[in-house]
C-alpha cells in the first residue's frame, strides 16, 4: 500500500478518501421528498449511483486494512517467495482499485451532471455530493500510485531472490 512514513507513523489517503466517499453519500447523499414521503438518491435519483459510491468505499476502506496488516506481517514472511506473491497481489488489488474508482468517478459525475434541479430545488447535499465525486478521483491516483510502487518492490525482490541465488550464505566466508 502507498504509504507516507512520518516518523514511526504511516499514512495512507487511499483509506482516508474512501471514508469520505461513502461518508459523504450516506451522510447527505440521499434526500427527501415533501410530495412522495421517500428518499431519493442525490445523484439524478439513481439509486445505483449512491449505492455504488457506497460499496466501493465502504470495500476500498476493508482492503486498506487488510493490506495494511499485510505490511506489517510483510517483514515475518521468510520466503522470497511469498513475498513475491503478496506484492504480485498488492500490484493486482490496487490495479483493480484504480480502475474502480475510475468507473465510480465517471458514474457518479455523471449522474450528478444529469440531475435535474427541481429534485433538489434548495441544493441540499451538494457539498457532499461534489466531495464523492472529488475524491472519487483522487482515489485513482492513489490507487495507480499504490500499484506502480509495488512493482518496484515487486522488482527489489525478484533482485533480492536472484542475488540470493548467485551467492548463497553458505558460500560467504
Amino acid at each position: 500500500m502507498l504509504t507516507l512514513e512520518f516518523g514511526i507513523l504511516e499514512f495512507d489517503p487511499s483509506w482516508l478518501f474512501s471514508i469520505v466517499v461513502f461518508g459523504s453519500i450516506v451522510n447527505e447523499g440521499y434526500l427527501n421528498s415533501a410530495s412522495e414521503g421517500e428518499e431519493f438518491c442525490i445523484y439524478n435519483r439513481n439509486p445505483n449511483a449512491c449505492s455504488y459510491g457506497v460499496a466501493v468505499g465502504v470495500l476500498a476502506f476493508l482492503t486498506c486494512l487488510l493490506y495494511l496488516a499485510l505490511d506489517v506481517y510483510f517483514p515475518q514472511i521468510s520466503s522470497v517467495k511469498d513475498r513475491k506473491k503478496a506484492v504480485l497481489s498488492d500490484i493486482g488489488v490496487s490495479a483493480f482499485w484504480a480502475f474502480l474508482w475510475f468507473v465510480g468517478f465517471c458514474y457518479l459525475a455523471n449522474q450528478w451532471q444529469v440531475s435535474k434541479p427541481k429534485d433538489n430545488p434548495l441544493n441540499e447535499g451538494t457539498d457532499a455530493a461534489r466531495a464523492a465525486i472529488a475524491f472519487s478521483f483522487f482515489s485513482i491516483f492513489t490507487w495507480s500510485l499504490t500499484a506502480a510502487l509495488a512493482v518496484r518492490r515487486f522488482k527489489d525482490l525478484s533482485f533480492q531472490e536472484e542475488y540470493s541465488t548467485l551467492f548463497p550464505a553458505s558460500a560467504q566466508p
